[in-house]
């Protein structure tokens, strides 16, 4: 099994990932489909987290005991959280000035270039992650290393494999310029990206949080990438990537402020690599045995 779900935890993880896929569609829904849901999401909750976030390390920085023992501070440190959370958002007000024609940029046609080089951004930042922790692991065959946020993980070959294959989705992106507005302005739509491609980036992406987000991957691996293609599917075909940065920054900004949903509650499931030694050994003081 990908995934330790057993036991009497079962059915509270089992919940947890339908709230978190039912919370991210509606979310999703909420934000595209009106000019005041995207400006509440992607301008002003982000400026309000800023500040947040900006407060806690200014905080920690001068030994207040407040900060120092935040769950941000504490559980979501990594330069990968903060990175994917911002060029996430990024993207989400980019693709609003495209898909609203914002200002001369989003009446311009060279910015419809913009989806393309945010996403290769996104992509290049995972890929980073990976290499990063190929070289941490000590050997390509593969060992344990702990990261800022006290979580062990087991870097190996897998992770330069899995970086390649990141650099490929890059390379395999083609007919930004062909991107365009529908016709009621709730979606920014980029009809070259065809289910093939949508199919692989999952594939790839899903393997990336699996190797290097394994306390969360069952949230941010199956759930947040399920929920821009369920909907994409189902009811607004060609904007899968709208879909994708929409839900992306949403969840980036839910655990960033509230990670102990993931790390240390009923709801918190992690992957089969700790054997069953589950969050204890994924986040114990002494390194894991099995992967």
């Amino acid at each position: 099994m990908f995934f330790q779900i057993y036991g009497e935890t079962a059915g509270w993880q089992l919940l947890g990932w339908l709230l978190v896929f039912t919370g991210l569609v509606v979310m999703n829904e909420i934000a595209r489909r009106s000019k005041a849901g995207g400006i509440a999401c992607f301008l002003a909750l982000p400026a309000a987290l800023t500040v947040y976030f900006i407060a806690i390390y200014v905080g920690a920085a001068s030994g207040a005991e407040w900060a120092l023992k935040n769950d941000t501070y504490v559980h979501m440190n990594s330069w990968f959280h903060y990175a994917k959370l911002y060029a996430a958002t990024a993207g989400c007000i980019g693709f609003m000035v495209l898909k609203y024609h914002w200002g001369k940029a989003g009446k311009s046609h060279g910015f419809k270039a913009f989806p393309f080089i945010i996403v290769a951004i996104n992509i290049l930042i995972a890929v980073a992650s990976d290499f990063e922790s190929a070289i941490h692991a000590g050997s390509l065959a593969g060992g344990w290393w702990l990261s800022s946020e006290g979580v062990w993980l087991y870097g190996g070959w897998w992770n330069v494999l899995n970086g390649l294959a990141g650099l490929l989705n890059i390379f395999c992106m083609t007919g930004w310029w062909g991107i365009y507005s529908s016709k009621d302005k709730k979606d920014m739509l980029w009809p070259d990206m065809i289910w093939v491609y949508v199919l692989a980036y999952d594939i790839w992406n899903f393997q990336y949080t699996y190797l290097n987000l394994p306390t969360h991957s069952w949230y941010c691996g199956l759930a947040l990438l399920l929920a821009p293609t369920f909907a994409a599917a189902l009811w607004n075909k060609g904007g899968w990537i709208q879909n994708r940065a929409n839900t992306l920054a949403l969840w980036c900004m839910f655990a960033q402020v509230f990670p102990l949903f993931q790390d240390a509650s009923r709801f918190t499931t992690v992957t089969s690599v700790y054997g069953q030694g589950g969050i204890a050994a994924a986040m114990g003081s002494s390194m894991p045995t099995i992967a």
